[in-house]
């Protein structure tokens, strides 16, 4: 089935039987966006909140002038979309309102594939709604050390991005991820605090960002062509944070869970990644995605 145009998020839907309005999101809801987060003790600050909402499409559920659910999507190309920040208020939880933001947040993405990560409360919501487990995700956190540098091979090397790479900084992500998301990796670069390039014999194979998130600095995403690039670049980025708070979301396959506790970064959290419609397509050979931006958008 070809992709079809994302029908526009509802103005305001009444919903009858318990006065809840399904509206889209605007930046004005965005503070109270950030305490429904904060109450259920996630990280995000107003600057995170900021950041993904200017390249989604958000809607927000309202009871009496009152926030008390959220959702957005990020659509990448012609072919894919993220979903991300399902929230619903402790105290309204078990009215449906996390199932009526899915569905009218899924109106019009039939022919797409759709990625999530999912905590183990959203799980079973997903799978009502079709998406299917793909993997799993391994959120590491903590004080991180100094790291002791990783060897490379003959002709690699670390070095900063230069400041006309960002279109082979595009290219690797979208080889990795398996979707373009161009604009989303320059606001992350115009934000990180270093990029950080896997460069051999002059040729762009990854690169990993640290930037400002939550309670610290994240890193991520971290695209390399094997496991032993993907460490260079965090053990190098997690040097550089040495000593203060470090997150990074990193695929389970990659196999690094135990070197990165050894390290500082111990796993506190393991959301499931799930899809709708056909699976992401990693390349056989080349660059892969070993962390995530973020849970939100992949």
């Amino acid at each position: 089935m070809p992709p079809t145009h994302p029908a526009p998020l509802p103005p305001g839907t009444f919903i009858a039987d318990d006065g809840v309005v399904l509206r889209a999101m605007t930046s004005e809801d965005l503070p109270q966006a950030h305490a429904l987060s904060a109450e259920l003790r996630w990280p995000h600050r107003p600057a995170d909140w900021e950041q993904v909402f200017a390249h989604a499409e958000g809607l927000v559920a309202e009871r009496d002038g009152q926030v008390v659910g959220t959702a957005q999507r990020w659509l990448w190309g012609p072919d894919h979309a993220t979903i991300g920040l399902v929230i619903v208020s402790p105290a309204c939880q078990g009215r449906r309102i996390g199932h009526r933001l899915m569905t009218a947040l899924l109106d019009g993405l039939q022919g797409r594939t759709v990625l999530l990560h999912a905590t183990t409360e959203g799980r079973g919501l997903y799978e009502r709604l079709g998406f299917v487990r793909s993997g799993e995700v391994r959120q590491h956190q903590g004080m991180a050390v100094s790291t002791p540098l990783i060897a490379l091979a003959r002709g690699c090397r670390l070095r900063p991005a230069g400041l006309n790479e960002a279109q082979a900084l595009h290219n690797l992500d979208a080889q990795a991820r398996g979707m373009p998301r161009p604009a989303l990796i320059d606001d992350l670069l115009n934000q990180s605090e270093a990029c950080v390039v896997l460069d051999c014999d002059g040729e762009q194979l990854g690169f990993a960002l640290l930037r400002r998130f939550g309670r610290g600095h994240a890193i991520g995403p971290v695209i390399a062509p094997d496991v032993q690039g993907a460490k260079a670049l965090i053990a190098h980025l997690a040097g550089m944070n040495a000593g203060r708070f470090t997150r990074i979301d990193i695929d389970f396959d990659s196999g690094m869970t135990e070197w990165l506790e050894s390290i500082g970064l111990p796993r506190v959290d393991a959301p499931t990644t799930m899809v709708r419609g056909a699976p992401l397509q990693s390349p056989a050979e080349g660059p892969r995605l070993f962390a995530i931006a973020t849970q939100a958008v992949g």
